[in-house]
């Protein structure tokens, strides 16, 4: 059941679901869905979470979202860590066990990729991707630079438990049940 501070807000078309916390003055705008029924996703104080925002949290990866934070329209929170005051603009994407550190923005449909950490105060330009720890920035452009981080990062093993290289059909047998309602 979530658990919902009282000056909290929750659209009425929004969907929140298992082991979710909304902290003081914050709100769920429409369509927004938080999913803690995989893994908590704790939301602080004073965050707005815009219309059609997903936060899921993850077994081993909370969502976790820090005390005045802006979550904009259509943006995926997989798993993730936002510090305080972050800016987080429309389609943005960020992956399980990344980290936006404190006054960090990330600009119009930019991606954190997964194992990845924004020091404090970066910005993310437009459809720009961060990878590793700390994050280097990459344009759009920039696959075969940005190929050497991210191959290093394991998205398969963080995301689907599986070796890279593991076929689409273990990943979405495991996939599959992972969502099998309990």
């Amino acid at each position: 059941m979530p658990n919902l501070h009282h000056t909290a807000s929750i659209a009425p078309t929004a969907v929140v679901t298992g082991d979710v916390t909304l902290g003081a003055g914050s709100r769920v705008l429409s369509g927004a869905i938080l999913n803690g029924d995989l893994g908590p996703v704790r939301i602080g104080e004073d965050v707005v979470l815009m219309e059609h925002a997903l936060l899921r949290g993850r077994p081993d990866h909370p969502v976790e979202i820090g005390d005045a934070v802006l979550v904009g329209p259509h943006t995926h929170l997989n798993g993730t860590t936002v510090e305080d005051e972050v800016f987080i603009a429309t389609g943005v994407s960020m992956f399980p066990d990344s980290t936006a550190g404190t006054g960090s923005e990330l600009r119009i449909n930019s991606v954190l990729h997964v194992n990845s950490r924004l020091e404090p105060g970066t910005v993310v330009p437009i459809g720009w991707i961060a990878a590793g720890d700390p994050a280097r920035l990459f344009a759009p452009g920039e696959h075969d630079d940005l190929w050497a981080v991210q191959e290093g990062l394991d998205f398969p093993g963080t995301v689907y438990g599986v070796p890279r290289g593991t076929s689409m059909r273990e990943i979405m047998r495991r996939q599959s049940e992972s969502f099998r309602p309990r």
